[in-house]
């Protein structure tokens, strides 16, 4: 197995300190969706947020019992002491930062089977511009999921689930569900978190990557909270109603599958691209692969086993960062930003890959 140097996340870009906590939430209106005995719908949420006076050490990105379900049936040769090893750069259960109000809210979902971990270095680069990141963990489509109570649940949709457009739909569907009820108790009366009160209700997105980011869309069209969204690397299903989506979107995905005319995956993104009638921007990065977007890229670039990209795991997820921060910025803070129009210009590696609009015009 390999055993090298402690593999590290990038640290967050903004001047807020990053505090971070987990928290069990339980849908008991609704029975889970995947397992027939499971009466209610029970999530796991990590929240990022800017922090006050953090001290102690970093939480851990991992568990070893998470990292090795994980790892379990990869042949990767990777330990789970590697993974769970690594450090984040959040303080866990820091008090959160009591001069700051009004602070935008991002949903994460991860891709399918990834944990919501995988997620860490653009939540907490959100927290550390002054966001409020929750990233969800879609209970048995994820590699494990450990609850407080000790149990960690692990993926449950193997042999016995088709992997048919049905099923694909209900994956995201009902990821929607989950991000509508964390929405709802986060906003409600009585927040899980102390941190609640600071958040603004009129400043809510959401990004995905993979299934995580088609999921985006699903929960768009169905909860109008979500004023911006952006999908990340996942192809879509056709949820947008044919009056349109009239909220910001953005689609960054890599050159060479999610361009126009680059198969069948672009094509889901051409098919919504057409009924998304407010700010949009299609974006492609050159050199990247599926999980470049994600900590797994840099993360396997550190641990001997590239994945083939020819940009690094690191500077994908740099430029991911800074595209979602810029995106979110310019549409929950009414802040504009050139970055999409003219700073673009600094990351060779990403275009534009709108398609052209009939007759002419440039794209909103």
């Amino acid at each position: 197995m390999h055993r090298m140097t402690e593999p590290a996340l990038p640290a967050p870009t903004g001047s807020h300190p990053v505090g971070t906590t987990s928290v069990h939430l339980e849908d008991v209106s609704r029975p889970d969706p995947w397992v027939a005995d499971a009466p209610t719908r029970e999530l796991m949420i990590t929240i990022w947020y800017p922090a006050a006076r953090p001290s102690g050490p970093r939480a851990r990105y991992l568990t070893r019992a998470v990292a090795a379900e994980v790892l379990a049936g990869r042949s990767v040769g990777v330990d789970p002491d590697v993974l769970s090893s690594v450090r984040t750069h959040a303080f866990p259960d820091a008090p959160p930062d009591p001069a700051l109000s009004g602070l935008p809210l991002i949903v994460l979902s991860p891709g399918f089977t990834r944990p919501r971990a995988t997620l860490t270095s653009i939540g907490e680069d959100l927290a550390s511009h002054g966001y409020v990141a929750v990233a969800v963990d879609h209970t048995h489509e994820t590699a494990a999921t450990a609850f407080p109570d000790g149990r960690v649940v692990g993926f449950a949709l193997g042999h016995g689930f088709a992997r048919t457009p049905e099923f694909w739909r209900k994956v995201k569907t009902g990821r929607a569900r989950d991000v509508s009820f964390v929405l709802d108790r986060l906003l409600g009366g009585d927040p899980p978190w102390d941190g609640a009160a600071a958040l603004a209700p009129d400043r809510i997105g959401m990004a995905g990557h993979s299934a995580g980011g088609a999921a985006t869309l699903a929960a768009m069209v169905a909860d109008e909270r979500i004023r911006a969204g952006a999908d990340v690397d996942g192809s879509t299903d056709s949820l947008i109603p044919d009056t349109g989506l009239d909220r910001p979107f953005l689609f960054l995905g890599r050159d060479g599958q999610y361009a126009p005319g680059d198969g069948p995956a672009a094509d889901t993104w051409a098919r919504d691209w057409a009924l998304l009638t407010g700010w949009k921007r299609w974006l492609v990065v050159a050199g990247a692969r599926h999980p470049s977007f994600t900590d797994l890229g840099l993360l396997a670039d550190q641990l001997g086993m590239p994945l083939g990209a020819a940009t690094s795991g690191l500077r994908t997820t740099a430029i991911t960062r800074t595209c979602l921060r810029a995106f979110f910025d310019q549409h929950l803070r009414d802040a504009p930003h050139t970055w999409f129009d003219a700073s673009i210009a600094d990351h060779p590696e990403v275009r534009s890959a709108a398609p052209p609009r009939p007759g002419g015009g440039a794209q909103k």
